[in-house]
């Protein structure tokens, strides 16, 4: 039973994330109405084996990885008996975390991160590399609706892009997203944690579906929405959705603190 005194978050990260996100929400004074907007699973292409080729072979002179997700595929499609063989290679190499969660998941394999951009998008791996990578070999692997303004960016800078996707994004259809509209133009959470673009896509979708599009506009207008990043924010303002909050560093858990940091200030 929900904690009347309590501030309801609503979570809508990938079921893999849920255990977690919900523990750091609740240790942090938040009820929450986790429901997954966005799942996650593994593609293969035919950049996959040039691009472990590349990293086996001490041919890369970088490798980035804009998410754990990305780095968590990856190792999934190569065998158990090759894997330490693969992070041996990768730590010959120059790699490139987009931000703090990432740099900890590629840590805790024991891949060592030889760096990090001070803003944690694609531009800012952009200005944090491009004067390093002309003629270099750099190797990525990420989402198959990754932006495709690194890549380009990187380009640009004089660098060889090899960029494999290793999974992709859907909508999860059921009954729970359903009920988390239902929750929200009910007047019910208190602040929504919206941590991509395509989540937001989903969460509209879902209220289209449900003939409460203008509805829920309103409805968020009553409440805390969080993005995490600019982007984001950038998708939610197209709904004609006011953000309330845009952490400075891009981590679930920031994003969180700056939410019961409003929540304060306005109690």
């Amino acid at each position: 039973m929900a904690d009347e005194n309590k501030p309801v978050l609503a979570i809508m990260r990938p079921s893999v994330y849920k255990e977690e996100s919900v523990k750091l929400a609740r240790s942090m004074g938040f009820d929450v109405m986790a429901v997954p907007m966005i799942e996650l699973t593994g593609t293969q292409d035919s950049s996959f084996k040039p691009f472990f080729e590349q990293i086996a072979k001490k041919e890369a002179d970088y490798v980035i990885f804009t998410s754990a997700n990305g780095l968590d595929y990856t190792l999934q499609k190569i065998p158990y008996v090759m894997r330490d063989m693969f992070i041996e290679a990768l730590n010959n190499t120059n790699v490139v975390a987009i931000g703090p969660t990432t740099k900890k998941s590629l840590e805790e394999k024991g891949i060592k991160v030889m760096g990090m951009p001070g803003v944690y998008s694609s531009k800012g791996l952009i200005e944090y590399l491009c004067k390093d990578v002309k003629n270099k070999n750099i190797g990525m692997a990420r989402s198959v609706f990754g932006s495709t303004v690194l890549t380009e960016g990187l380009t640009r800078c004089g660098a060889n892009v090899l960029e494999t996707k290793v999974y992709s994004l859907f909508r999860p259809d059921g009954e729970e997203q359903k009920d988390l509209i239902r929750t929200a133009l009910d007047g019910k959470i208190t602040a929504f944690a919206f941590t991509s673009s395509m989540m937001v896509h989903n969460f509209f979708e879902v209220a289209k579906e449900l003939e409460a599009g203008d509805a829920i506009v309103q409805a968020l207008s009553e409440s805390i929405v969080a993005a995490i990043g600019l982007p984001t924010a950038e998708t939610l303002r197209g709904y004609d959705v006011n953000v309330s909050v845009i952490p400075d560093e891009y981590t679930f858990e920031e994003i969180l603190k700056k939410i019961k940091d409003m929540l304060l200030a306005c109690s």
